[in-house]
């Protein structure tokens, strides 16, 4: 009999895993783990002590940095990545999910590592990156977030729980946006799309840039025409997302995925995109969504308050089911599976049972 691969999962640790609100990483990781799990996986879970997972639960550092500030985020980030590293002989691969920082690790042991890049956050940290390309095993989250240069062993797309989403047939009557209060998320240029098509706009989000908050978004309060109602827990996101006419998603950076898009869509609200990063490959243009390239493109695709625009026409059914098929946990889990197996016939290591 097969003994079950035994992989050690490396999660952020700013915010517990799931998240209890933000947590887009932390979130990817959860229903990773838990996928994985169901398939007879023999996980162990790296991530805070407040942690729920089915997995076996290994943590350092009590609770997310980003909820605790007392906690100093590079002491608990070395003490947490350095566990895994300790233990690698345990487990037949390491999968990280925590940016550049453990491939510093990844020569000090035989142990295979896959690399989940959930982007760049600068083109600063590259030249780890460049410098373990033949020692780790790189998986992208969108072909638009490939750096030139590096080797990657797949492109992987998020997947998430569609139990977590009520599809919801009849549109809402106002515009969302759901994402970082950022100039990168553009909540500036989604309260100009609403304001000049007359509806109303919900805002929600962590606010990660008070002083763009201060100047650019919060002057447009008035708590009816827009409303901005803080970060989302599960049953709130799944109740905003699903009771709107369309998600705005006015990026001014490459996005490397978008998990509220695909949730949106989930849900059967459609989505208007500024087409940048992954954008193309998560949208189905005119059939779940707009990809735009501006504020007036935007508009013509909404049109005006009461009126048949282009978005009246677009059908919610369409949008579930382009989730369904492209973007199911089932699907990244499939995807992470045929990489592990991969990377253990590169290493000469047991393949997969199957």
């Amino acid at each position: 009999m097969t003994s079950p691969l035994r992989v050690a999962m490396l999660a952020p640790i700013a915010w517990r895993t799931p998240p209890r609100h933000y947590g887009p990483w932390e979130q990817v990781v959860s229903l990773l783990t838990e996928g994985l799990v169901r398939r007879g996986v023999d996980v162990t879970l790296f991530a805070t002590a407040d942690s729920l997972t089915s997995a076996r639960l290994h943590a350092v550092c009590p609770t997310g940095y980003e909820e605790d500030r007392t906690l100093d985020a590079k002491v608990w980030e070395g003490l947490h990545i350095s566990e895994v590293f300790e233990r690698a002989d345990e487990f037949d691969l390491i999968h990280n999910h925590f940016d550049f920082l453990p491939l510093t690790y990844s020569r000090l042991t035989d142990t295979p590592l896959v690399v989940t890049i959930h982007g760049f956050s600068s083109e600063r940290i590259l030249p780890v990156y460049r410098k373990y390309d033949q020692t780790a095993h790189y998986v992208a989250i969108s072909d638009a977030d490939r750096a030139p240069g590096l080797r990657y062993a797949a492109t992987v797309h998020h997947g998430i729980d569609l139990s977590g989403f009520s599809f919801r047939e009849e549109p809402g009557e106002y515009l969302l946006f759901f994402g970082r209060i950022h100039p990168d998320k553009g909540a500036h240029e989604a309260i100009q799309i609403a304001r000049r098509t007359g509806h109303r706009l919900i805002l929600a989000g962590v606010i990660q840039d008070e002083e763009y908050f201060r100047t650019q978004v919060e002057p447009h309060l008035d708590g009816d025409r827009v409303k901005y109602v803080g970060s989302a827990d599960p049953a709130r996101r799944d109740q905003l997302l699903g009771g709107a006419l369309a998600l705005l998603h006015p990026i001014a950076f490459d996005e490397p995925f978008g998990l509220s898009v695909v949730e949106a869509m989930a849900c059967g609200t459609p989505v208007v995109a500024f087409e940048r990063g992954s954008m193309r490959e998560v949208i189905a243009d005119g059939e779940t969504g707009f990809l735009v390239h501006s504020v007036e493109e935007a508009v013509a695709a909404i049109g005006p308050q009461g009126s048949a625009g282009p978005l009246a026409a677009l059908d919610r059914r369409a949008c579930r089911r382009w989730v369904k098929q492209n973007f199911s946990v089932e699907r990244m889990v499939d995807g992470y599976l045929e990489v592990y197996q991969g990377v253990l016939e590169r290493a000469g290591r047991l393949a997969l049972a199957t």
